[in-house]
């Protein structure tokens, strides 16, 4: 058992990537304990074998066609349009766009990579200091991976066993909440550092809402197929794809074959690695349960409190601390096996529960110095690291009110889903 964790932590610091050092270290653990090797082939498979998982790689397509497709630059006009016109306002619509860009990706990197891009530009070419134009887009991507469709719960469902559709309901409140205090913030800035606001003009608002009427509709069509139970959420990923597709051809002509191709390439990319992730962290977990470590872990949790509160805090504290510094993916394949027993063990609701964990990831991405959004941001934007590790400091208050609202106020989550989809 030393050997496998020890071998965990050495292959970590060392600089190997995280699929390969919970890979390796797993079937190190499984020589070095005597397991049947052909337990390693059985767990990785088994791991990936879900019907629900299709909806990883397609949701990630998605993403990259409407990025690609120039969609989000529709969304970005839009939301320039409807809130530009509040001190910061452009800084405002980078919120508001990333609100309707996550019913569509449900990927913090693809908001922050693609649709980012687009709202720095426009940030920096208005005025506005750069390291807050990263600061806040970094911030609003976090929106992504909460509001619905989301890879990261879709990985939690399929773990967990909780239903998508609720999960997803259950991350709506959340997701606007998050927004509008992240809003707020950008208030306080814009009328200290007295940034211009964009004129409004009601026409030119109509205009640019009717132009972006096909990619608008998008989120409210998968939003409303859950709702009503039109199709399951790796349905609606395939729809999501075709979706975006045929408006990015047909009804904007922003898409071109050798683009497209990229695109496949990239999100297949990005889907291996995911799913590797989710293999090798099935392994490894199947090792920590069969050596009695996740059962000894959920006991030294448990025996630091008696009292709730006090130990969600704790499980805040550790996945704000492992999101740093790992893949959501691989932690949620990782500590679940740990926290759920906790979660059953305080009577708390799954879907609540499942909102909360990936919340704390999902800042973990934007929190210095390890967050691989703010890495994005800086590859994409060439802004320095630095930079932006001052700037996200102030928008960290925001996305931490939120996760304490989330934690301490089930409803917030249970309400939404529990009305519109029954207990």
């Amino acid at each position: 058992m030393v050997v496998f964790l020890l071998g965990f932590v050495v292959l970590l610091i060392i600089g190997v990537p995280i699929s390969i050092s919970i890979g390796a270290s797993a079937i190190l653990g499984c020589i070095s304990l005597n397991y049947p090797l052909v337990v390693i082939g059985q767990k990785m498979v088994s791991g990936v074998d879900s019907f629900l998982l299709i909806a990883v790689p397609l949701f990630i397509l998605a993403g990259n066609l409407m990025n690609a497709g120039k969609i989000t630059e529709k969304l970005f006009d839009t939301a320039k349009e409807l809130v530009g016109w509040i001190p910061g306002g452009l800084a405002h619509a980078n919120v508001v766009a990333s609100i309707i860009f996550a019913g569509m990706s449900g990927s913090a990197v693809a908001d922050a990579g693609g649709l980012g891009a687009i709202e720095m530009e426009a940030m920096k070419t208005n005025g506005y200091d750069e390291d807050f134009s990263g600061a806040v887009t970094a911030a609003s991507s976090v929106i992504g991976p909460i509001f619905p469709p989301s890879i990261p719960l879709i990985i939690y469902g399929s773990v967990a066993s909780v239903s998508v559709d609720k999960l997803f309901m259950g991350g709506v409140v959340p997701g606007v909440l998050m927004g509008v205090l992240l809003m707020i913030m950008i208030f306080i800035f814009a009328v200290v550092r007295k940034y211009e606001r964009h004129p409004f003009n009601f026409m030119k608002l109509i205009r640019q809402f009717l132009y972006s009427i096909p990619a608008l509709v998008t989120p409210l069509i998968i939003l409303a197929g859950f709702t009503v139970g039109w199709f399951t959420p790796t349905e609606a990923s395939s729809i999501a794809v075709i979706y975006s597709l045929l408006i990015a051809l047909l009804v904007y002509r922003t898409l071109d074959f050798k683009v497209f191709l990229k695109c496949l390439k990239d999100s297949a990319t990005s889907s291996a690695n995911t799913l590797f992730i989710i293999g090798t962290s099935t392994l490894f977990t199947y090792v920590m349960a069969m050596e009695g470590i996740s059962r000894q872990f959920s006991g030294f949790i448990l025996g630091i409190s008696d009292t709730p509160a006090v130990i969600l805090l704790v499980i805040n504290i550790l996945l704000l601390v492992l999101g740093m510094i790992m893949e959501p993916g691989a932690i949620l394949t990782l500590m679940l096996p740990v926290l759920l027993p906790i979660a059953q063990s305080l009577n708390l609701d799954l879907v609540h529960f499942g909102v909360m964990v990936v919340l704390n990831l999902m800042i973990g991405q934007v929190t210095p110095p390890f967050g691989v959004c703010l890495f994005v941001i800086s590859d994409v934007n060439k802004i320095k690291l630095e930079r932006l590790y001052k700037g996200i400091l102030p928008f960290l208050v925001p996305l931490v009110a939120t996760l304490l609202l989330v934690t301490y106020v089930p409803s917030l989550v249970t309400w939404l889903p529990y009305t519109l989809l029954g207990t």
